[in-house]
């Protein structure tokens, strides 16, 4: 298509030119002293188009020979462009492939390549990728003082140029989690902290935090952390449940003092409160530092809806409220009873109720409850010899030592 139109724009020309020239007589006159020179008036165009195009070749040629040496320079250049480019894929692929001499080898071929062409230098994109792939691959081979060195350099270069931000906050990244593998909790958090705002909350960076807050030590940052990765959907919901419990859980057992658990209790968010495991956890922690009081009215709310609980659930409450039994008031006589004709073959609610019974001096029911709970395979063998030796004070208390003596047995013989 191109070729006819070309064609057509040639005899187009030529009908232009015909039309023009073939009338013309017109003459040019040109004189050199004595001499004269008379041509026709088209020959004398054609000649001036003619030299005008040959002064544009000629001014085109010596342009081409005066820049050859640029355009040398220039394609050598490009040449070693384009071999580092190659070196730093290779660098990448064998990294993915898990051959990391390999890959420390053709990062630090691409490296090479950029010092020894100072038209490559100012690329500082370039040589932070480049120091990365090196680094994560020492890290690999476990060289740690090159990956230092390495990450040291990117660093440097990173924050002198506005191009290589991204490089920097992934070579910050990249830092803290080879931290938290090399068991190194602080340097992991600092890294961390030290990203802006807005990095700091993407997913990968609070994976990072939760991880290195745990590995630190510190259950209430990592349940911060958990709550905000809940709430950026970088948990599934069966995962985070299981995991701010057992977040809770060690802020808890952090506590060594009952102001100080109850200071760990109101930090935590009102779901984490609302959820019974915790709840119980909490009471026994409670009742363990001699806070009994504390630990019912913590477990009130959940007895309250004991009918919505699970078995798992109402287990961990009977536990907890075994351990914070003593001193019980008589204000939870009616929701242990509702509790009772609710769940009548559940032996933990059992242990607790008949425990709860006789810490009220009603012998006579709790002793009933006791030894159906005793007798239950289903009762984890410490509820059970609790609850034996619950029966074996009460018989004491009754003056029936042959029965306390058969409860001590029957406490001492499980295993």
């Amino acid at each position: 298509m191109r070729s006819v139109i070309w064609f057509v724009l040639l005899f187009g020309a030529a009908v232009v030119a015909a039309s023009t020239l073939g009338a013309n007589d017109g003459l040019v006159s040109v004189y050199a002293g004595t001499w004269r020179f008379d041509i026709s008036l088209n020959l004398f165009l054609l000649l001036l188009v003619g030299s005008c195009f040959a002064l544009v070749s000629l001014i085109h040629a010596a342009n081409s020979l005066i820049g050859l040496p640029e355009r040398a320079r220039l394609w050598r250049v490009a040449r070693r462009e384009r071999t580092a480019q190659a070196a730093l894929r290779e660098a990448l692929a064998q990294y993915f492939s898990g051959r990391y001499s390999r890959a420390k080898a053709a990062a630090q071929q691409a490296l090479t390549i950029q010092d020894d062409t100072p038209e490559l230098k100012p690329d500082t994109e370039f040589s932070v990728l480049g120091l990365l792939l090196a680094a994560g691959s020492a890290h690999r081979l476990q060289d740690r003082s090159k990956r230092d060195e390495h990450l040291a350099r990117a660093f440097k270069l990173a924050q002198g140029s506005t191009a290589a931000r991204s490089a920097e906050e992934g070579a910050r990244l990249m830092a803290a989690e080879w931290a938290i593998e090399d068991r190194d909790a602080p340097r992991s958090l600092i890294l961390l902290s030290e990203l802006p705002p807005g990095v700091a909350r993407r997913t990968q960076a609070l994976r990072l935090k939760l991880q290195a807050a745990r590995l630190g030590q510190q259950p209430q940052e990592a349940l911060k952390t958990a709550r905000l990765l809940v709430k950026h959907q970088g948990l599934s919901k069966a995962a985070s449940q299981g995991l701010l419990r057992s977040l809770a859980f060690e802020c808890l057992d952090t506590a060594h003092d009952i102001d100080q658990l109850k200071r760990i209790w109101l930090s935590l968010d009102a779901a984490d409160r609302r959820d019974n495991f915790v709840a119980a956890r909490a009471a026994v922690r409670a009742a363990h530092l001699g806070s009994t009081d504390d630990a019912r009215s913590w477990l009130r709310p959940a007895w309250d809806r004991i009918e919505e609980t699970s078995d798992d659930e109402r287990a961990a409450l009977s536990h907890a409220l075994v351990s914070a039994v003593a001193g019980i008031g008589i204000d939870w006589l009616q929701r242990l009873e509702s509790a009772r004709l609710a769940f009548p073959r559940d032996a933990a609610v059992a242990h607790a109720v008949g425990t709860a019974l006789a810490e009220r001096q009603l012998w006579g029911k709790a002793r009933q409850l006791l030894e159906t709970a005793a007798a239950d395979a289903d009762l984890p063998i410490t509820a059970k010899r609790m609850a034996w030796l619950t029966l074996a004070r009460l018989a004491e208390n009754e003056g029936q030592p042959e029965r306390a003596a058969i409860s001590y047995r029957n406490a001492a013989l499980l295993r």
